[in-house]
């Protein structure tokens, strides 16, 4: 039996779908994964030639240092997410879910909003390191989180510096930053993602044949690898460097669309669409 049509067993046989993603999940959609100095770097010339890392500048401190340049990285990153197409696998995974009881719970470390984008379900979405479509003071002032949805950042290509006003805490007049978890941040208001997280963990409790379908989710940043590996549950890892799966799963070796693509494929000829 193949890979894919393996994978396409272990789901077929399934009630529930979680969908654990991380960065390889956009890069079919044109997204860039920061896999590196040189990848970061080609996506951020401003900071090449700066000789910035990202994770100096994906850090709390760098609001402090540099406001305007870290709001420039933050401010394209956002833009860049408002604009960007989730690829056709989004709707292979969804197409899939929909056919289980239990649907799909998505756990993911990326904080782009793609999965709400590709028209998942809201309340089965838990965005792990938080989301850049929400924002809250550098301070964690008054545990705020706030829609970013009013805020349209400008940003200079020639040197990634935010030229548009910078945004202001309505409480205490300092910075908003992103409601994202950075290196070294301590400062996170985590409470969004802890509510997520409780819901996800009452999905999963309903749940008797959950099923991982882990995407894009490499080893440089764990938690999406660390997670899909505790759930007990069959593991279906997509990663086309590191796909190597411990105990009962499928590994398959490709791209997240060209994987989901291969999956649907499967499912289609052992008669789960009919």
């Amino acid at each position: 039996m193949s890979a894919l049509s393996e994978a396409a067993r272990l789901i077929a046989a399934a009630d529930g779908l979680v969908a654990a993603a991380g960065a390889g999940m956009g890069v079919d959609s044109g997204l860039p994964d920061f896999r590196g100095n040189s990848g970061f770097w080609r996506a951020y010339p401003a900071l090449a030639e700066a000789r910035i890392t990202f994770e100096e500048i994906a850090n709390p401190a760098a609001f402090r240092r540099d406001p305007r340049l870290a709001w420039g990285f933050y401010g394209h990153r956002l833009n860049l997410y408002r604009h960007t197409q989730p690829h056709r696998g989004f709707a292979i995974l969804r197409a899939i879910a929909e056919r289980l009881p239990h649907n799909a719970f998505v756990f993911t470390s990326n904080v782009d909003g793609q999965f709400q984008k590709a028209d998942f379900d809201e309340a089965q979405i838990c965005e792990v390191h938080g989301s850049i479509h929400h924002l809250q003071c550098v301070n964690g002032c008054a545990g705020d989180i706030l829609s970013a949805d009013d805020i349209s950042p400008e940003v200079s290509d020639a040197t990634c510096q935010l030229v548009s006003p910078l945004p202001r805490c309505c409480h205490c007049n300092d910075l908003l930053r992103p409601n994202v978890l950075m290196f070294g941040d301590g400062d996170w208001v985590s409470r969004r993602s802890t509510a997520q997280r409780r819901r996800l963990d009452t999905w999963l409790q309903t749940t008797r044949r959950p099923v991982v379908v882990e995407i894009g989710a490499g080893k440089h940043v764990p938690t999406v690898r660390w997670f899909s590996e505790t759930l007990g549950a069959p593991l279906i890892r997509i990663n086309p460097a590191e796909a190597e799966v411990p105990g009962l799963g499928v590994s398959l070796p490709l791209g997240g669309f060209e994987a989901l693509e291969g999956i649907q494929s499967a499912l289609l000829a052992e008669g789960f669409f009919a």
